[in-house]
């Protein structure tokens, strides 16, 4: 009788959350801000060295 409480507490909050829009919009955005992250971190490293050249060029042409 207990454990049928909890499975259908847990079916229900599943159900309603896989229903919610705004949460699935919320899971997009996460993903899409992960998926930035992952870029920045694998390009980060291939141009550190030209920013790093460049502000080097402006800092003593000043």
């Amino acid at each position: 009788m207990f454990l049928t409480k909890i499975y259908v507490g847990a079916y229900t909050r599943v159900t309603g959350f896989l229903k919610d829009r705004e949460a699935a919009s919320g899971i997009e955005y996460a993903l899409i801000a992960a998926m930035v992250a992952v870029a920045l971190i694998a390009f980060v490293p291939a141009i550190s060295g030209k920013i790093t050249t460049m502000f080097t060029t402006i800092s003593n042409a000043l």
